[in-house]
């Protein structure tokens, strides 16, 4: 088959559902299919040495949102012919914005079918940039429309599954959810995070994702507050760019924790990143927002367990007490887990190998459902 990625946001950018496509589209060639990327166009750097093409389109970047871009295809006459040159086989988008209309665009142009993936709870974003209910609602609209002109939708979890529904989706969307890269811990990478981070050895805490308040930050900041007030020693890594960077300074300030907090900025190395899942001692990802959670299985591949909130897309893979630890969202639940990680810490690293071996389902197996489920629209 010839397949065809499209994407609102890919790497180099530190994003959940850039690292999706990337993964389909580099797993996709070692099972005999060809694979394209459509995508806005980075100027972030090249990303090179790909077993799959990427047909990037003009694009800007997002004014409140620097690191990610957007553009209009059809204006992109290179790109143009690029994409109507290839006969691909299906389309799958992972956006309903820009990228996903292009896909609707090609699908019906070469009248192969469309699958459309749900990764985000865009009400939220909605709200967050309109400030108004009517807005989000009409936004809401726009969601359920393209999903409506999709052939399957898929979904990354029950609770993603869900909040489409509740969007006003009626028809049944096929659960597919993300897998994780075959990689296992490597203490030199483990040293190497902690000499380029000048961290401690233990009683780390990590976030790490878009700085951004919808990701529930405000609840990390406010719990360490909390264990930095019990006397607590520890260093919060807050990994990750995003719009929101410079207004969780200034909360930080203002609880007294800059003095325990690193920003580390926009990783792109892969292995430091694992070093520095490594070398914390619990992984803190509290979203309300996240409908997979995809960092969650990236730590626990790294032997590090996660602290997740009770009931939210994160959750639906943890055990409590057993592959990483649920709390309440507030922010005395979630100090007393991380008081009782960094106190136990054979317990937790005991977790931490258990979420090793259940949690990390390997992107080969998820390709070989999702190709299946390809074959099954042709």
């Amino acid at each position: 088959m010839r397949i065809g990625q499209f994407t609102d946001s890919f790497l180099p950018i530190v994003d959940g559902v850039g690292r999706v496509v990337h993964n389909y589209a580099c797993i996709l060639p070692t099972k005999g299919h060809e694979c394209y990327v459509i995508a806005p166009m980075s100027k972030l750097g090249y990303l090179g040495n790909t077993p799959y093409e990427l047909l990037e389109f003009l694009s800007v970047e997002v004014p409140t949102q620097k690191q990610y871009y957007t553009g209009i295809p059809p204006l992109d006459a290179h790109y143009r012919e690029r994409i109507q040159r290839i006969p691909l086989d299906i389309v799958h988008a992972h956006s309903p914005f820009i990228a996903g209309r292009e896909a609707i665009f090609i699908a019906r142009k070469k009248k192969v079918p469309m699958v459309g993936t749900f990764h985000s709870r865009y009400y939220d974003d909605f709200y967050k940039i309109t400030k108004m209910d009517v807005a989000a609602n009409l936004g809401v609209k726009y969601i359920v429309d393209f999903y409506s002109r999709c052939d399957e939708v898929w979904a990354v979890s029950e609770s993603s599954a869900q909040a489409l529904h509740e969007y006003g989706f009626k028809r049944d969307i096929v659960i597919m959810p993300n897998g994780i890269s075959p990689t296992s811990p490597d203490e030199r990478d483990r040293e190497r995070a902690i000499q380029t981070f000048h961290l401690p050895q233990n009683n780390v805490l990590l976030y790490c994702g878009q700085l951004n308040w919808k990701k529930n930050i405000l609840r990390i900041l406010q719990a360490c507050a909390l264990l930095k007030k019990d006397g607590r020693t520890f260093t919060l890594v807050l990994a990750g760019q995003g719009p929101d960077k410079q207004s969780i300074i200034d909360r930080a300030e203002e609880l007294d924790l800059l003095g325990n907090i690193l920003f580390t900025g926009h990783i792109t190395d892969e292995r430091l990143l694992n070093g520095l899942y490594q070398a914390a001692t619990l992984f803190l990802f509290p979203s309300m927002y996240d409908t997979s959670g995809l960092v969650v299985k990236e730590a626990a591949a790294m032997g590090t367990p996660s602290a997740v909130v009770e009931n939210s897309g994160a959750a639906e893979q943890i055990v409590d007490g057993q592959t990483g630890f649920i709390c309440q969202d507030n922010d005395q639940s979630l100090l007393s887990v991380i008081e009782f990680a960094l106190d136990h810490p054979d317990i937790t690293k005991g977790i931490g190998v258990n979420a090793k071996m259940t949690l990390c389902v390997s992107w080969d197996c998820i390709l070989d459902s999702v190709i299946e489920r390809y074959e099954h629209l042709r």
